[in-house]
């Protein structure tokens, strides 16, 4: 069964092109040209997107979830206070909520209506969740979907779609991958990915043999 939330959202989807790193590096070389961006202020602004704000974030968090049943427990509670535990807060992540998957229930995040996503935890949203077929079909045929990334859901799992605003941005809690129970906190976060936390991956434990 799915789950929608409907609110007003303030901004419209964009299309990122197809050539899209091509039209970037153009752009910046335009401006930097004309004097009209400092290269070194947007050095600092993607450093801050590559390794600041992004998806390691957001797998510190759920590791540190996996490990620490209290700090789960406030991350349950109150989201965006948890999260602010590591620093991680401000603009696109001011109202946080964290959904967790269990054997009962898998959740998926969507935005139908733009592309509000939590870019503290998670960083810039990528091309398929801004895209139109996403925001439709995920709410329509959630399994479809799921289907299409690799996951396949049982039937006796209840899947439950989270529609993100401007106003509030889920964050899904993936199930801890069997086998890691030795894993220290950072080994943990770098299973984590970005899909998984958006809810159309799970995180794999690698098997022997598995390349690195």
């Amino acid at each position: 069964m799915a789950q929608e939330q409907h609110h007003d959202h303030d901004h419209a989807h964009q299309e990122v092109p197809s050539d899209l790193t091509l039209r970037v590096k153009a752009l910046e070389s335009l401006l930097v040209e004309r004097g009209l961006v400092d290269p070194a202020a947007l050095d600092a602004l993607i450093d801050t997107y590559e390794h600041k704000v992004g998806p390691r974030n957001g797998a510190r968090v759920v590791a540190r979830a996996w490990l620490d049943p209290a700090y789960k427990a406030r991350l349950l509670a109150d989201a965006t206070a948890a999260i602010a535990e590591f620093g991680f807060s401000g603009r696109q992540g001011e109202h946080m909520v964290v959904v967790e998957n269990t054997r009962q229930v898998h959740n998926l995040v969507v935005c139908t209506l733009c592309s509000c996503y939590p870019w503290p935890v998670l960083g810039l949203p990528p091309v398929w969740y801004k895209s139109a077929p996403y925001r439709s079909r995920a709410v329509i045929d959630p399994r479809g979907v799921l289907r299409e990334f690799g996951v396949e859901i049982p039937e006796n799992v209840e899947v439950r779609v989270w529609d993100s605003t401007a106003e509030l941005r889920y964050l899904v809690l993936p199930e801890r991958p069997a086998g890691s129970e030795h894993l220290s906190e950072d080994e943990l976060a770098a299973l984590v990915t970005r899909d998984a936390m958006v809810g159309v991956a799970r995180v794999e434990y690698p098997k022997a043999g598995d390349a690195a």
